[in-house]
């Protein structure tokens, strides 16, 4: 069975980014995510299409 939620530190990991970078994101509301309690978690079907969704814009820009 493949996991499809993530935490803070396995998408830090993912994205080759620090945990605090991650968490200004979530702060921002800039990167989608969801809460269970005090705990922030992430979809990793959400964070592919949100990446996704930025290199579409990272093309339009040039």
């Amino acid at each position: 069975m493949s996991k499809n939620t993530l935490t803070v530190i396995e998408v830090a990991d993912l994205l080759g980014v620090s945990t605090t970078t991650i968490y200004a994101l979530v702060r921002e509301r800039t990167i989608p995510f969801f809460r269970i309690r005090n705990r922030i978690f992430f979809r990793l079907e959400s964070i592919n299409d949100w990446i996704a969704q930025l290199e579409g814009t990272a093309v339009n820009n040039q």
